[in-house]
This record gives C-alpha cells, structure tokens and sequence, in this order.
C-alpha cells in the first residue's frame, strides 16, 4: 500500500511538472517557478557532477533555467517525460560550459560526461502498474464503507490510526482491528484477481 502511495505522488508530481512546462511553452511566467522548485535539487546534482566546482554548477544551472524560459516551446510531452527533458538539457548546458574552456579545475574531462539514464519507466511496465491500480481500486470499492473510508484516510490521506480513532470516536484497538480485516480483504481480492 505504501508502494502504490508513493506511485501516486511520484505519477502526480510528474504530471504537475508536464502541465507546468506546457504552460511555460504558452508564455505562463508563473510556471517557470513551479519548475524550478521540483527539479533544482536534481539539475544542479547533475551540474555538480559534471562540473565538479559548486560555483560552476550553480551558473550551469541558473544558464538552464535561462536558456528554458527562451526555448521552453521545444518540449515535447509526447517524445520525452519532462524530468528527463530537463536533464538532458542540465547535462548538455554543463558540458558547453566544460568545451569552453573557462570551467575550474575539478570538473570531468568531456568524455566523462556520459549521457544519464532515463529512469522512466517502460510503457508496459506503466500498463503493469495501471492494472494493478485499478484492481487495488476495484477491491478497495468491495469493503463496507466504513472500513473502506478507514484504509482511504489511512493510506492516501496520511492519518495515523489514533486520528481515525479519535475521528470515529472508537479505541485504537478497535480501529487497528477494522483496519487490518479490511487489508486482509484487500489482499484475499487481490490474490484472486492475479490468479484469474
């Protein structure tokens, strides 16, 4: 359960981070913002490493943002996920920086530069994932309410089982109790459904 949270925050970060640059490409000033906040920390690792010098990556990384605004209407959604557009971008403005010439001692010599791999995942392994979504959502939807509303606020929602408790107005052990039936229905309907 805790995989397929985290799926859904990771595929929602994702997603946030495409409509961003496609607002980006239709002049949205605004976007450019969001963007760099969800992906600094990883393009600037990206500098860093080529570069080897903190100061070289952060005026690689401030060209990448630059260079974005001016070009953002180049991406793609449907050739390339957006993290790993703006890598390649990361990796490609901190390499010009190394053919300059004008880079501190400490960065990789240009050959090092290796292309990074595109930890997107396969299309059949996001179908994969999708299926096993939907059934999750499928057996989820056979609880009784109660107990399908307890495992929601549990698990997407972030509430602790003494919050559910205090909320429902029931002990902790007696919300623990819902809970871990409702997750052995869950996983009863699950198996069945692979094994189908």
């Amino acid at each position: 359960m805790a995989d397929s949270r985290s799926d859904l925050a990771a595929n929602a970060a994702r997603e946030r981070l495409k409509q961003a640059m496609i607002r980006l490409a239709d002049g949205d000033s605004a976007a450019l913002e969001e963007i760099y906040q969800s992906t600094r920390v990883k393009l600037f690792g990206i500098c860093l490493r080529i570069l080897g010098d903190t100061k070289e990556a952060e005026d690689a990384l401030q060209d990448v943002y630059i260079n974005l605004w001016q070009k953002a209407d180049r991406y793609d959604p449907e050739r390339a996920s957006p993290i790993s557009w703006l890598a390649t971008f990361a990796r490609n403005r901190a390499i010009d920086r190394l053919r300059t010439g004008k880079v501190r001692g400490g960065a990789v010599p240009v050959e090092e530069a290796l292309p990074l791999p595109d930890n997107t995942p396969l299309a059949d392994a996001l179908m994969v994932d999708a299926e096993r979504s939907a059934q999750i959502h499928i057996c989820i939807q056979g609880l009784d309410e109660r107990t399908r509303e307890h495992i929601r606020s549990a698990f997407f929602d972030g509430f602790t089982y003494a919050e559910l408790a205090a909320r429902a107005d029931v002990p902790l052990g007696t919300m623990k109790s819902w809970i871990r039936r409702g997750l052995q229905k869950l996983r009863v309907c699950l198996e069945a459904s692979e094994a189908s």
